[in-house]
């Protein structure tokens, strides 16, 4: 059935127990956070979307694991009072981002 839908198999190395539940926290995520607040109505549209949420996972959405900083490493928002923040939204304003506007 995957090799029909040209989706390959990646195995988990044997003596690497951890690299299946980090495999499970990321599809977990991307569960929580996207998918199961969409109709996704194809296989283009699914492609679009995880297209969408991969990049403001690792551009954007803050780490705890990384002090706050996103994978890419861009930095927070600076707190202060001449700052003042962008609302972008993503996927049809799922998930927001705030950016920086002198």
């Amino acid at each position: 059935m995957f090799s029909g839908a040209r989706i390959g198999t990646i195995r988990t190395p044997v003596r690497a127990p951890r690299a299946n539940a980090i495999a499970e926290r990321w599809i977990g995520t991307l569960r929580r956070e996207c998918l199961d607040y969409l109709l996704i109505t194809g296989p283009h549209h699914l492609a679009v979307v995880l297209r969408e949420f991969v990049e403001h996972y690792n551009a954007h959405r803050p780490h705890r694991s990384l002090d706050q900083h996103p994978p890419a490493g861009r930095t927070p928002l600076a707190s202060g009072a001449t700052v003042r923040p962008l609302r972008r939204d993503r996927l049809g304003g799922l998930p927001h981002e705030y950016l920086q506007v002198a």
